[in-house]
């Protein structure tokens, strides 16, 4: 019998000949990361442990991106207790001020994490880098802290669903509503500790910008990890970024899968998740009126530069709707710096946008956005649990890029075909 590609990346960092499901294991980690609310934590375990050094240098990466620009003192003592710790630690990659982006889309970004390595980080959306075609999930604090030293981690092997996905996209249908719309199919819990691996013809013409946006949003259905075979399109992608060398692993033809489900995309129109939570989907046609106070482009699962051209493209020449408040973060200083150069900023200017630097902030209800008693958004963020952005009586609808911009200019729910 075969394996999947994750127990094939999860036996190499073993170092054993297999690995099967509910194989407990501990393994060799590629990159141990962890950002301004998780790492302090962590480092203050680290200095509990009595430990005097990281693992390694290069592959222990801090990234505050939550609460930047500080927002209160306390967010100010997280971030300090961060940049104390890697000039102590001389580590190669902290990202600060105007370094530092939101981590889930830098990282790539800079190369930092690559096909077939092994990464964890302490924020539940690590899962993004099985985008690229790694095995990259969550840990908690601790679990850090210990890889910080260490450089392993204890992990149990997980099942793997198979995901496939064949036919011809809609218009204005992109990775997001592929990973909503699988969400609302098999809920918040049907992949719980499992990997979920996305394949099909779909998958292999997909952007890099949309498998890293699927495999962000596994967690939501309470995966392990999501998974992408690298391609040549993440060797494009990657081949003048990566920081080290790399390796392309993939499912074997007879790999035992826990499950097989497959989607006619043709089938899936732009998706909407309800309140309050990311399994409550609806086609955008399903949706009736609702009236926004707020929309959020941006954040580790839609903030990249295809999402600004996206959105850009529906704002271009049109203007928020009065009474509607809209909010872009482009999620790296180079994505800022690219939709200012190709002139999205005159776009979302004109249209009536804020344009933050970038942060995690509104996605958490952490500031730069947060929502009041009774207010409604539209964000093309990951999660939209009670109170997530702000008040625990606000309602958040997670969406696309696309939907989102139109959704501002019409100050409700719609699509981009309302706009014609």
């Amino acid at each position: 019998m075969g394996m999947t590609l994750t127990e094939k990346i999860l036996a190499a960092h073993a170092r054993l000949d297999r690995t099967e499901p509910g194989d407990l294991i501990n393994a060799k980690v590629d990159v141990a990361l962890g950002n301004d609310i998780t790492a302090p934590i962590a480092i203050d375990q680290f200095y509990k442990s009595g430990a005097k050094g990281v693992f390694d240098k290069s592959r222990v990466i801090l990234v505050p991106d939550h609460f930047v620009p500080n927002k209160d003192i306390k967010s100010a003592m997280q971030a300090k207790k961060l940049r104390e710790f890697a000039r102590e630690q001389e580590l190669e990659y902290f990202f600060d001020g105007g370094e530092m982006g939101v981590e889930h889309a830098l990282l790539p970004e800079k190369g930092l994490v690559l096909p077939g390595e092994l990464i964890i980080g302490a924020d539940s959306h690590t899962c993004t880098y099985g985008g690229l075609g790694a095995f990259a999930t969550g840990v908690g604090s601790t679990d850090l802290a210990a890889a910080m030293i260490t450089g392993e981690v204890w992990l149990k092997v997980p099942e793997t669903i198979k995901f496939v996905y064949k036919g011809e996209l809609a218009p204005w249908v992109e990775g997001k509503d592929l990973i909503l719309y699988t969400i609302g199919d098999i809920g918040v819990d049907g992949a719980l500790y499992k990997a979920m691996e996305f394949t099909g013809p779909v998958i292999q013409e997909l952007g890099m910008a949309g498998r890293l946006t699927m495999a962000n949003m596994a967690i939501e259905a309470g995966a392990k990890n999501g998974i992408i075979t690298a391609d040549e399109i993440t060797e494009g992608y990657i081949s003048d970024r990566a920081v080290r060398e790399y390796e392309f692993f993939k499912s074997d033809e007879d790999a035992e899968y826990s499950e097989i489900k497959e989607y006619d995309v043709g089938n899936i129109e732009p998706q909407v998740a309800f309140p309050h939570l990311p399994e409550n989907t609806k086609g955008i046609s399903e949706v009736g009126e609702i009236i926004l106070d707020q929309v959020v482009i941006g954040s580790c699962t839609n903030g990249r530069i295809e999402d600004m051209r996206s959105a850009a493209s529906v704002l271009m020449g049109k203007k928020v709707a009065k009474g509607t408040r809209l909010i872009v973060i482009p999620a790296t200083p180079l994505i800022y710096r690219t939709a200012l150069d190709e002139g999205m900023f005159d776009i979302f200017l004109d249209a009536g946008a804020i344009i933050s630097p970038p942060t995690c902030g509104p996605c958490l209800g952490g500031h730069m956005g947060v929502l009041a008693k009774g207010e409604r958004a539209v964000a093309t963020t990951n999660r939209n649990f009670v109170g997530r952005m702000g008040h625990p009586e606000s309602e958040v609808y997670l969406a696309n890029p696309a939907v989102a911009a139109a959704s501002a200019v019409l100050g409700k729910i719609g699509g981009p075909g309302e706009l014609q």
